[in-house]
């Protein structure tokens, strides 16, 4: 059983990567999602939302802990996103992962993320040519939803995946319409699941070890990727893979302390008010000791 660590946009960054993977036992962190439009990006921007790579060619693409990680882009160009996904690799990304599950209605009127669920061939046509531009070995995968508005072609595009050549497929258990709001279809990744061949791993609505077991048992898959629930419990990787309990609050606290360090230093910190109070947001889920210390820092506007 792997347990990936999903991208999430604004939240999941280098900084909390590196955080939950000394203490969530992950297999795998993909990266918030890099926007190609019309051209080949500089180093630059690889390695601002990833600066695993700086070292890559010495510690490989991975976090301090170990973990590999896969640099995620979004786009709708076949050919800019081969030419920046051969990019990647040169800098020594752990593999290349396609964003075509985005609902950002920013992100969808540029013709980028899900609203390509609507167009099966433009989802073939580019991961065929990220899989052609890329040395063979190269891990592809792509992260989908079940669909836009609904879910009539969660089947095909799963088998536009796999026709593409991708190694293996992350599905979002929900349309674009349906967002975040409980629940997730995991009998929908089932079906998909039996109508390819290459690996999936199921996501969504998975907060505990619960969860994570009747996930896999009605999805049929053996891994799972988590987001949120990763920040309601920092171990939730360990949790679901060990059986462990989940970590006490004072470890919980020390983490806080770490990212509190790090975030309050340089231009990071304009936004870290907003950040910690989102983190705590879903702390409070499992901890009520989180609570409270939202209620001290609500009305926290700067972080002096």
């Amino acid at each position: 059983m792997r347990v990936v660590l999903a991208p999430m946009e604004g939240v999941l960054d280098y900084r909390m990567r590196d955080l939950l993977t000394q203490v969530g036992s992950y297999d795998l962190c993909v990266t918030e999602f890099i926007r190609v439009v019309d051209q080949v990006l500089p180093d630059r921007v690889f390695h601002r939302y990833c600066p695993e790579l700086i070292d890559a060619d010495v510690y490989g693409s991975c976090t301090k802990a170990g973990t590999p990680v896969r640099v995620q882009l979004l786009g709708q160009d076949p050919e800019y996103m081969a030419e920046n996904a051969a990019k990647v690799i040169e800098l020594g990304s752990s593999g290349i992962d396609l964003n075509f599950g985005c609902p950002s209605k920013t992100v969808n009127k540029s013709r980028g993320g899900s609203i390509l669920l609507k167009d099966p061939e433009n989802l073939y046509q580019i991961i065929k040519a990220v899989k052609e531009a890329v040395p063979s070995d190269t891990i592809v995968s792509a992260k989908i939803r079940l669909g836009y508005e609904d879910k009539t072609l969660a089947i095909e595009n799963g088998q536009a995946v796999e026709a593409a050549g991708a190694n293996e497929l992350t599905i979002h258990a929900r349309t674009k319409l349906e967002g975040y709001k409980p629940p997730a279809h995991w009998h929908w990744i089932a079906k998909v699941k039996n109508a390819i061949n290459i690996p999936v791993i199921a996501n969504g609505e998975i907060w505990n070890l619960d969860d994570a077991i009747k996930c896999r048992e009605i999805s049929g898959c053996t891994d799972l990727m988590v987001g949120r629930g990763a920040l309601t419990i920092p171990n939730l990787g360990q949790v679901l893979k060990q059986e462990s309990d989940t970590m006490p609050w004072l470890e919980v606290r020390a983490i806080l302390s770490a990212y509190t360090e790090f975030e309050t230093h340089g231009d990071k910190s304009k936004y870290y008010c907003n950040r910690i109070k989102q983190w705590l947001k879903y702390l409070k889920n499992h901890y009520q000791e989180a609570d409270a210390l939202f209620g001290e820092i609500r009305t926290l506007k700067t972080a002096e």
